[in-house]
Parts: structure tokens; C-alpha cells; sequence
């Protein structure tokens, strides 16, 4: 079903991006890159932290062919040079709106705040890498790595797309 469309937008508004159909996953991500990138986007005057108090970045994932930057511009922000990812910040204000990939991904990952209402968080993953300031909550379940359910996740969504569906 692709009737169903929501936005992503910075948090000064001059930045929006459309989403059109179902996202794939809500997820908190614990790993040492999106840890890292939050550090460094830390840095730039940004209006909002990425992460929870836990170190997770919550990121909706949605299929790359369904998205469209209706207005304003994004600057990529890479963690180190030669990265395939590239966190998609606006230049306006500074605000982290999604991540893309120039590799095989067939997603991106916008970030959970940027989008009202924001969707339920699902699972916590790579939280192997959780550095335990503080307990994790028990609000969703918790994976060291990532949970059979995003992966299926992830294989329907793409099969679904190679079939123009």
C-alpha cells in the first residue's frame, strides 16, 4: 500500500522530506557507529540530541524509492571518510533528518523524531555495543545484534520493491 505518506521535517520546518507507504522497522540503534556519528553531530549547533539517555539513535526505516525532499537542503555528514553512510542533516538548522547509503542498502533511516507522530519504537539492536551508563529499559525487547523480525523485515521489503510493489 503506497497511499499512505507522512514527513520528516528539521526542526526549524524549512526542511521536509515525504514518505510515502509503510516504514519497514522502528528501531533504537546501540551500535559503535551511530554512538560515534552522534558524537560528532553533537558537535555542530544542533536544536536536538540524536540519542535516548541509553546511547541509541531511534531511527524509522523506510525503502530509499519512497522518499522525496520536498523542499530545503541536506548536507552529508560522514563518520570518516570513504563511509558508505552519510547522515543527511539540514543545513539550515543543523538538524539530523535521515541517514542514506551509497552502497546496497535499499533504505534509509530517518530519524524517529523527525517525524510527528512519531511511530512506536520496536526493538532495541546492536546493543551489544551499549555502554551502560545506565540499565537499558525494558519498553521493547532488546537485541545484541539484530532481531530475526527486522530481517524479515528487510528481505520482504526488498523483494517487495524488485517486484515494483
Amino acid at each position: 500500500m503506497i497511499g499512505h505518506a507522512t514527513r520528516a521535517t528539521c526542526a526549524c520546518g524549512q526542511v521536509a522530506v515525504e514518505l510515502r507507504g509503510r516504514s519497514i522497522y522502528c528501531a533504537a540503534c546501540h551500535c559503535d557507529d551511530c554512538q560515534r556519528a552522534a558524537d560528532q553531530l553533537a558537535r555542530l549547533p544542533t536544536p536536538d540530541p540524536v540519542t535516548d539517555p541509553y546511547a541509541g539513535t531511534h531511527y524509522l526505516l523506510h525503502r530509499r524509492d519512497r522518499y522525496t525532499v520536498e523542499r530545503g537542503a541536506l548536507v552529508p555528514h560522514r563518520l570518516r571518510a570513504g563511509s558508505p553512510t552519510r547522515r543527511m542533516v539540514a543545513e539550515c538548522c543543523n538538524t539530523p533528518v535521515f541517514v542514506a547509503f551509497d552502497n546496497a542498502q535499499h533504505w534509509i533511516s530517518v530519524y524517529r523524531a523527525r517525524v510527528d507522530p512519531a511511530p512506536a519504537l520496536q526493538a532495541r539492536i546492536a546493543t551489544k555495543f551499549h555502554p551502560g551508563r545506565a540499565p537499558l529499559p525494558d519498553d521493547v525487547p532488546a537485541y545484541r545484534t539484530f532481531p530475526l523480525a527486522l530481517v524479515a523485515q528487510l528481505l520482504l521489503s526488498r523483494a517487495r520493491m524488485a517486484v515494483g510493489r
